[in-house]
């Protein structure tokens, strides 16, 4: 495996490199099947760092990350129960001039360890790993003819993983082959998310049949207030 240095953006957030953020544990714990109570209700985090927020929906309960006050939130009537990812209030939450992300399906699944995939720094161009180093820190490339795989330190601090399959793989089987062998960058028994479009059917199917699990929903913005 090749050990050159990881491609760092300076645009992310650095949770996880001196103390978690809060909402990892959320996200760990819905990993292991522990969510928080379906009570409607919702809670205000801070804001991730580095000009990044999220408002992230499990079962009945959603979690903002901002550094808008909590008063001013509550006043916008996010609830559990799917306003806190409707688009007046993600706008609200982005200001005017803000950028808001696609609202992903997020989705957790279990390393497996194993023999894994030749890491690929000759790809750090492609435009698949310059958005993961947007949002992500500690971007590492990885993959073969099939496709190229990206294994960051995303959301939170938690660990996730991306894939792209050459186009002429689409449709044949290449996608879930290389998430299955992408599982083998992770140890066994640790957790490693996915961020996937719900609109991107082919690539959700993928997802799903290699064993990722759907815990809620998120999306990111970039806000400018």
């Amino acid at each position: 495996m090749n050990t050159s240095e990881p491609i760092r953006s300076h645009s992310v957030h650095d949770h996880g490199h001196d103390e978690a953020h809060p909402l990892l544990d959320l996200l760990l714990s819905a990993a292991r099947g522990e969510f928080p109570p379906a009570d409607g209700a919702f809670q205000v985090l801070p804001a991730l760092g580095h000009s990044l927020e999220c408002s992230v929906a499990f079962t009945g309960h959603a979690v903002i990350a901002t550094d808008a006050p909590a008063a001013s939130v509550a006043a916008h009537q996010p609830d559990g129960f799917g306003r806190s990812l409707a688009p007046d209030f993600l706008r609200w939450l982005a200001g005017t001039q803000g950028e808001i992300g696609t609202i992903d399906a997020t989705l957790v699944a279990d390393g497996r360890g194993g023999v894994p995939l030749p890491e690929r720094p000759d790809m750090t161009a492609h435009p698949r790993v310059r958005h993961a180093a947007r949002l992500r820190h500690d971007v590492r490339v990885y993959g073969d003819e099939r496709g190229l795989v990206t294994l960051a330190s995303g959301l939170a601090g938690r660990r996730e993983l991306s894939i792209e399959t050459e186009p002429e793989g689409r449709g044949q089987g290449w996608g879930r082959s290389l998430l299955n062998d992408a599982l083998g960058l992770v140890p066994p028994g640790e957790p490693v998310f996915a961020a996937v479009s719900p609109g991107n059917a082919r690539s959700l199917r993928a997802f799903l049949a290699v064993g990722f699990r759907p815990i809620g929903s998120e999306v990111i913005v970039r806000p400018r207030r």
